[in-house]
């Protein structure tokens, strides 16, 4: 038996519930929201494992649907490491002169410092931005480049407020896809550069996050070593590991719950690798498909549509 599934779903009536995936490739039906069964993780777990050889309906037959209605989105920046002097330097040939290879070495010297010294950089998204992990995404008629940002997203369970790092991922109860879509000629302010970055307008649009399809449980996810890989029409351009990860998953969540209790249905983001379409000079546009995938937790496939 592989990895449990646990997901959302709509019938033909249009009726949601929560589900259980089971190797046949059928849905078990639970009895409660996804969010509310994370509330009570460490009962609730032995039960669905129960069920899971349990007869359900085909999953070819139903809408899967984000298999979380999450509470607060805690969104991690720069924490790649190759990402970051990517974009560094996707960002600087727009409005700089400074030799390429002196930026790179410079921005990775930074990272270093960073993770040896630093924090993390976290922002707040917004609930209203997710969406299913197969329903297509309108692009904004206010941005000329739309990026995409595959991430591991954590899905907490037990309450965490100032939790410390080695206790952090007693706190996850499963992991998730989430794709950060970005409106890249938005992350900064032109009319005050002053403020710096505006990740409101930047990231949080109708269907800016794509999640699921799946919460797969923390006990059967190393994420210390999973794969991020990301096509569009076809062709690959995120291919790397979370090993590349500044700061890891348990170090993310401390930090979030530092300055705010982490409750059960809440996101941890947890940064996108490089081979974004800024880095590469290729911007999403209608037509588009983007697949993504992470070792263990499925598969998302989002169409690009025109506003």
């Amino acid at each position: 038996m592989g990895a449990m599934r646990l997901g959302t779903f709509a019938d033909a009536s249009g009726r949601g519930f929560a589900g259980l995936v089971t190797d046949a490739e059928t849905v078990v039906e639970v009895g409660a929201s996804t969010r509310e069964l994370l509330a009570d993780w460490d009962r609730v777990l032995p039960t669905l494992d129960a069920m899971s050889e349990a007869e359900g309906v085909p999953l070819d037959d139903l809408t899967v649907l984000p298999p979380v209605e999450p509470g607060q989105i805690l969104q991690s920046g720069a924490n790649y490491r190759t990402h970051v002097i990517d974009l560094a330097a996707a960002h600087h040939a727009e409005r700089g002169n400074r030799p390429d290879a002196e930026l790179r070495a410079e921005v990775a010297g930074m990272m270093d410092r960073r993770a040896a010294e630093g924090t993390p950089y976290l922002f707040i998204g917004l609930p209203s931005a997710v969406t299913g992990p197969s329903d297509d995404v309108v692009i904004p008629p206010w941005t000329q480049k739309f990026d995409w940002e595959l991430e591991l997203a954590a899905v907490i369970g037990r309450e965490a407020f100032r939790v410390d790092r080695s206790r952090a991922l007693d706190h996850v109860a499963a992991y998730t896809i989430a794709n950060d879509l970005t409106a890249r000629d938005q992350v900064f302010r032109r009319d005050m550069p002053e403020i710096g970055t505006d990740w409101f307008r930047a990231k949080n649009g109708p269907g800016f996050t794509p999640l699921g399809p799946w919460l797969v449980p923390a006990r059967d996810v190393d994420p210390s070593d999973l794969r991020l890989r990301l096509e569009l029409n076809g062709e690959v351009m995120q291919d790397e590991t979370t090993k590349d990860m500044l700061f890891d998953v348990a170090a993310l969540v401390a930090a979030a719950s530092e300055i705010t209790p982490l409750r059960p249905g809440d996101l941890v983001l947890t940064g996108s690798p490089a081979g974004n379409g800024m880095a590469l000079g290729r911007l999403l546009r209608a037509g588009d498909v983007m697949t993504g995938s992470i070792t263990g937790l499925g598969t998302q496939t989002t169409r690009v549509v025109a506003p």
